[in-house]
């Protein structure tokens, strides 16, 4: 059965997240759905990286399986996105290897979390207004401590079901430009909440309510209970799943 990789983007507003979900819209439901009515079939997709209620993305893939091979990716591309709402896009389809696995093979995945210092009616639905003084130089302390860190317990929600909270983070930094400050992050895996944990306590360090010292306690407790997760979904973007280029050469 041939096996494709679909490329998306999307805005996560109106959305119950990335997984298809009983009784709330998602964006697997969507595409799924506009798949559905232009081939006329059932197709059933498997995520590379969820993401939450409200988070966006730039990229994300879903890998499918299909009965025979496509006959146009680029005819399906632009009929799939005149059937899905405006906030939905596909961007690719490209067929790949059998054992290609859109979430096990990825190399990297990279987040990006938004916030505004002044108040900006254009950034609404995408950066965390956060009218606050901040001191990014220790926010910054912070974010390099995750790059000699694995054990991420202290940024997962709880009852998150996973096998390890082991997690390699490869970038973690702030970087303000005019009235915006950003947090980029880039990890072979991330737990439910981490980066919104990980953001929202970095922000409290920033005002002065925690040290330092005492997010470096947070980590190394392996203990959730001092972690500020309230951190809102809007400022959060997924930026990149990223694959070896031999993985999506096949054509």
């Amino acid at each position: 059965m041939p096996r494709y990789f679909i490329e998306v983007g999307y805005r996560g507003t109106a959305y119950a997240g990335f997984q298809v979900q009983q009784n709330a819209n998602t964006i697997q439901a969507e595409i799924e759905n506009a798949l559905q009515v232009y081939h006329r079939k059932t197709f059933e997709l498997t995520g590379s990286s969820r993401t939450d209620a409200g988070v966006h993305a730039l990229q994300n893939y879903f890998m499918v399986d299909v009965d025979e091979a496509l006959a146009d990716t680029s005819k399906t591309i632009y009929h799939v996105n005149a059937i899905l709402p405006k906030d939905i896009v596909v961007k690719n389809i490209t067929l790949v290897a059998d054992d290609a696995h859109c979430r096990f093979d990825a190399l990297h995945r990279s987040y990006r979390y938004c916030i505004s210092t002044k108040k900006n009616p254009f950034l609404l639905e995408q950066a965390y207004y956060y009218p606050f003084e901040l001191d990014v130089h220790a926010m910054n302390e912070c974010a390099k401590m995750l790059l000699s860190n694995s054990n991420f317990e202290s940024f997962a929600k709880k009852n998150t079901q996973v096998f390890t909270h082991e997690c390699t983070i490869y970038k973690s930094e702030w970087t303000v430009q005019n009235d915006i400050l950003e947090y980029n992050v880039q990890g072979n895996r991330f737990l439910r909440g981490m980066v919104r944990g990980l953001v929202g306590t970095m922000l409290l360090v920033g005002r002065g309510k925690y040290s330092t010292a005492i997010f470096k306690e947070i980590i190394e407790s392996h203990n959730a209970s001092k972690t500020d997760f309230s951190a809102p979904a809007h400022g959060l973007t997924l930026m990149q799943v990223a694959y070896d280029d031999a993985l999506l050469a096949i054509k």
